[in-house]
């Protein structure tokens, strides 16, 4: 919907902990989802690239924010200061048409 803000967020583990990644960003989409201002909360993996990838739609920023502050969140985040190769790369859009 146009006003709703689009997440796509490519996470890059280390390859010895692709799996735990997988499986720690897995168990929070039922609780994501049930988030007040989510839309859509998706995640895909690319295991070639040894890549996941979510896909998200919030109804705005505030909501975004919010699922930050959310302890299962944290508890994910923690984890990958070990886990990452790289920094998640995080890009924010708006719909246009």
């Amino acid at each position: 919907m146009i006003g709703h803000l689009f997440v796509f967020a490519t996470i890059t583990p280390k390859p010895e902990f692709f799996e735990d990644a997988q499986a720690a960003i897995a168990g929070i989409v039922p609780d994501t989802r049930k988030e007040v201002g989510c839309f859509q909360f998706v995640l895909h993996a690319n295991t070639e690239e040894g890549c996941l990838y979510l896909y998200e739609e919030w109804q705005d920023q505030a909501a975004l924010a919010r699922h930050y502050t959310m302890p299962y969140v944290g508890a994910v985040f923690l984890k990958y200061q070990e886990w990452l190769a790289v920094p998640v790369d995080i890009k924010k859009f708006s719909k246009l048409l």
